[in-house]
């Protein structure tokens, strides 16, 4: 099987109506390239070890669209051709499905372009035609990920098996799965150290931006009792039950739910208010300027607030939130450009 790429060039302001129209063609899901500056409400909902790096907005963009061409060389769209039609080319037989040849597919998306262009600027409007075979999509990534240490921890891949002889101390089989990281970023490296330098047997973790739940799964493997996670992204919750599994570590001895800790006092009732000995969050600097004055919340008293995913720079901007919150900066350490903020309740 292969498809086939239209890449349109056009403009930011025309991203937009450009879909919208191409939908109605039979053209879904595009990818978007472009160097829009992400909002705060867009770093908000980011719970990533690193921001992505983005050129100076020029006001362009490229929309790339993905068809799935079938044996015959007739392309698969998504369109809604009359009742009881399929049409392939300027033919109609009967099916309920669009298959177009490569050529009518470009000349409808031209006539697309050229309708929007004569009421406003599109840009270059330019299309480039490519194939490509077919890939697995979800499961390449993991080409690109191997097993590595921190310390005496084995981090390795849940499809890799542990060499005959393995002789560190701990051993996490993990699968990030295609949403989250695998670990192996400088801030996570951070955050794993400080967890097992200040977990006690039987403590309670909070792991606010969970993710894969690497995080949370070590602490409970270092000792700790009984971790909960929260997180934005609806795939954190089957990564998490996965990754459990895979390290067998009980379904009673993590939670999970999705939502915003940060702002809605239903997701703190749920995780327990006051009941915390560790609270973890690796994430961004800004965004942790936004969910550290929740975190005495839910801390015990004495109780730790771990951090990381903060440039070196942007120290300042979480040491300054966490006094402001009434905790008590003791640890700053710090990997390459980045640092890990500990502080106490």
């Amino acid at each position: 099987m292969k498809w086939v790429r239209f890449r349109i060039k056009t403009t930011t302001e025309a991203e937009d109506i450009i879909i919208s129209d191409l939908y109605d063609i039979g053209l879904e899901g595009a990818q978007i390239e472009d160097n829009v500056p992400l909002s705060p409400l867009d770093k908000e909902r980011m719970f990533v070890d690193i921001l992505p790096e983005t050129a100076e907005d020029d006001g362009t963009a490229y929309l790339n669209f993905f068809v799935e061409m079938d044996e015959d060389g007739l392309l698969i769209t998504g369109g809604e051709p009359e009742p009881g039609t399929m049409t392939i080319g300027a033919a109609n037989i009967s099916g309920d499905i669009s298959r177009k040849t490569k050529e009518d597919v470009l000349s409808e998306i031209k006539e697309v372009l050229e309708d929007i262009a004569g009421y406003m600027d599109i840009g270059e409007g330019s299309v480039e035609v490519t194939e490509t075979d077919d890939i697995d999509w979800l499961n390449n990534w993991k080409n690109y990920f191997h097993s590595f240490e921190v310390d005496d921890i084995l981090v390795i891949p849940s499809w890799e098996n542990v060499p005959e002889g393995d002789e560190h101390s701990y051993v996490l089989h993990i699968d990030p799965g295609t949403a989250f990281g695998t670990g192996m970023h400088d801030t996570t490296q951070l955050c794993i150290r400080n967890i097992r330098k200040f977990v006690k047997p039987g403590d309670e973790i909070l792991d606010i931006g969970t993710g894969s739940g690497i995080l949370a799964i070590l602490g409970l493997m270092f000792g700790a009792g009984h971790a909960f996670g929260t997180d934005l992204d609806p795939c954190a919750e089957p990564a998490v039950a996965e990754n459990c599994e895979n390290n067998g570590i009980s379904s009673d001895r993590f939670d999970m739910v999705i939502g915003n800790i940060a702002t809605d006092d239903e997701i703190q009732e749920r995780a327990g208010k006051g009941k915390y000995d560790i609270v973890v969050a690796n994430i961004l600097a800004e965004v942790l300027e936004v969910i550290t004055p929740c975190v005495p919340i839910m801390l015990k008293d004495g109780g730790v607030y771990i951090t990381s995913g903060i440039l070196n720079e942007k120290e300042g901007i979480v040491t300054a939130a966490m006094e402001k919150a009434g905790l008590t900066v003791f640890d700053i350490s710090r990997q390459g450009e980045w640092s890990s903020v500990v502080a106490r309740k």
